[in-house]
């Protein structure tokens, strides 16, 4: 990142806001520019002007670098990596986590009650705060019956964790993708109607293995799911080559990954319409709960039509319809998260979740972030 990119975003202005609970934000996830929510569109990987259009689907971030995404009937569900219960990432946010996520029995029941036809568990790295659940998650998932797969870097889930899955008693054939051998960058899995693609990420592996990001396909629209990324110029060409919707950028800084400036300009690089930090205020070692309004502020020096959605652990953002006599909506004073896109989309709807406090984090989460 040249020196003059950063000195520009950090003499961003301030709009301050708080997120609220059941709160409607006025920004919007029904993305591609058209009112044409229920009809999804098709892209070509590769060419350029081929952006998805038409999307429908919801991400709920669960503290950390951790968000469930899911299509409206949450048929399809996909997770960016596993940290559920043992997550420490709601603590200073004063919110208490759900039972749905505060055991891994309730996080079973939970997923399973939904019925999904497809969960797509996509690992990014090995570090503590984003595999601390996996093995027992698939464990879990995979006694209640649900349709588990997970995916992620090949030689990482081929080598590097196989004994992991034995132990756990998992058959990497049966539960990782294409048989155990997971994907390599360039590579593409189907799981249900979702798809994801590897790419490259700027971050390390405890087994030596490439740490790696995804573009997934859910919903009709395409996400850009950083993992621990640091800002790096080949963000450019994957904007180009897969053009993404939205973007779930790691914010934190501190010793291990990039901060909000650094990923406001990966969101510009990437041609994104909207974004959402993640990996913050999860351990003492990151920025706190201020890195997602200073994330926002930076995006909004170099790239004001980008829309950042901010949310607490355990809060949805949605894309929701307005009855058809609703032409427009309008930004209230209380809603400053208006993104001027009124005229083509519905609102994004911020729902939060209420349950019990967080678990404590287990020893394997106090490997590097």
């Amino acid at each position: 990142m040249k020196k003059a990119d950063i000195e520009k975003v950090v003499q961003a202005g301030s709009l301050t806001a708080d997120v609220g609970r059941r709160m409607v934000l006025r920004g919007m996830l029904g993305l591609g520019g058209t009112l044409a929510l229920g009809a999804c569109g098709t892209a070509t990987v590769g060419t350029s002007g081929s952006r998805l259009t038409g999307g429908r689907f919801s991400a709920r971030w669960l503290g950390g670098g951790i968000v469930e995404l899911a299509t409206p009937d949450y048929k399809q569900i996909a997770y960016a990596d596993a940290w559920i219960w043992n997550n420490a990432g709601w603590t200073r946010f004063g919110v208490q986590k759900p039972p749905e996520y505060a055991t891994k029995e309730g996080f079973a029941q939970y997923v399973a009650g939904k019925r999904p036809e497809a969960v797509f568990v996509l690992l990014t790295h090995d570090h503590g705060d984003h595999i601390g659940d996996y093995f027992e998650m698939l464990q879990v998932l995979s006694a209640a019956g649900v349709p588990v797969m997970t995916t992620g870097q090949s030689d990482l889930l081929r080598k590097g964790l196989v004994a992991d899955f034995k132990k756990a008693g998992l058959d990497p054939a049966k539960i990782v993708a294409h048989g155990g051998a997971g994907m390599n960058f360039g590579g593409m899995t189907k799981h249900g109607a979702m798809t994801a693609r590897l790419v490259p990420a700027v971050h390390s592996n405890l087994a030596g293995f490439p740490s790696a990001g995804f573009m997934l396909d859910i919903g009709g629209a395409r996400v850009y799911i950083s993992g621990d990324t640091d800002v790096y110029g080949d963000l450019k060409h994957l904007g180009e080559r897969y053009q993404p919707n939205v973007a779930i950028v790691s914010v934190g800084n501190g010793p291990f990954t990039q901060g909000p400036e650094e990923a406001a300009l990966a969101c510009k690089w990437l041609g994104v319409s909207h974004a959402i930090p993640v990996h913050y205020a999860h351990n003492p070692l990151v920025r706190g709960v201020e890195a997602g309004e200073d994330f926002r502020r930076a995006l909004a020096q170099i790239a004001p039509g980008i829309q950042v959605i901010l949310l607490k652990p355990g809060e949805t953002a949605e894309a929701a319809r307005e009855p058809a006599s609703r032409s427009r909506l309008l930004p209230r004073s209380n809603h400053p998260y208006h993104c001027g896109l009124a005229d083509r989309f519905p609102p994004l709807r911020c729902q939060a979740a209420r349950g019990r406090k967080p678990t404590a984090r287990s020893g394997r989460h106090e490997d590097a972030m």
